[in-house]
């Protein structure tokens, strides 16, 4: 039986663009919130149902609609960063990648850079930017959701960073693992 350790090393020498002991899902490794004790919480959970509502709307399709209810949001607490976010990723959705990075600076913004709505909008706009092309601003935002603990995130930088794939490959190879040859049979 091996330890989680060995585990996550031969993970990272099997599947080489995968962060060292990182899995697939998208969220952070750390428990990271929103601190919306500034606001008054009457208004708060106005927003947040708005912005429940707009998230239902965006996954049935009804993506305008969304997209009001999250200005809905906006216009009640305008300088609460969750409603920026969620109307990023329908203006993403409608095609609309320059309302969507307008609203994803205004989250980042607007949160400091800190908790679970920073994190989520630096990956937004990390890649929109590497539709865009852009990828060194990609990677900037990448990292920095990383920081907070963002799994994808990592994910993202690691598969930016071809050194890093690079150098595990090259260890599978030099280690044969990754394919190893058959034993030829024993002679009787």
């Amino acid at each position: 039986m091996s330890s989680l350790k060995d585990q996550a090393v031969l993970q990272t020498i099997f599947n080489t663009n995968n962060p060292f002991g990182d899995d697939l899902r998208l969220e952070t490794e750390v428990e990271l919130t929103d601190d919306d004790s500034r606001f008054d919480s009457v208004l708060v959970e106005q927003a947040k149902d708005l912005e429940l509502r707009g998230v239902s709307l965006a996954e049935s399709g009804n993506i305008d609609a969304a997209v009001d209810l999250f200005d809905q949001a906006i216009a009640i607490i305008p300088e609460r960063a969750s409603a920026y976010n969620n109307r990023a990723q329908a203006l993403r959705l409608k095609g609309d990648t320059t309302g969507a990075l307008s609203s994803l600076n205004k989250a980042v913004e607007l949160s400091g850079g800190k908790g679970w709505t920073a994190s989520q909008a630096l990956v937004q706009r990390g890649l929109l930017h590497r539709l865009n092309q852009r990828d060194a601003e990609a990677l900037q935002d990448f990292r920095q959701a990383a920081e907070m603990g963002n799994k994808f995130a990592r994910k993202q930088v690691t598969l930016m960073n071809p050194y890093a794939a690079l150098c595990n490959r090259m260890l599978a190879e030099m280690l044969n693992l990754r394919n190893p040859k058959p034993s030829p049979p024993p002679s009787l």
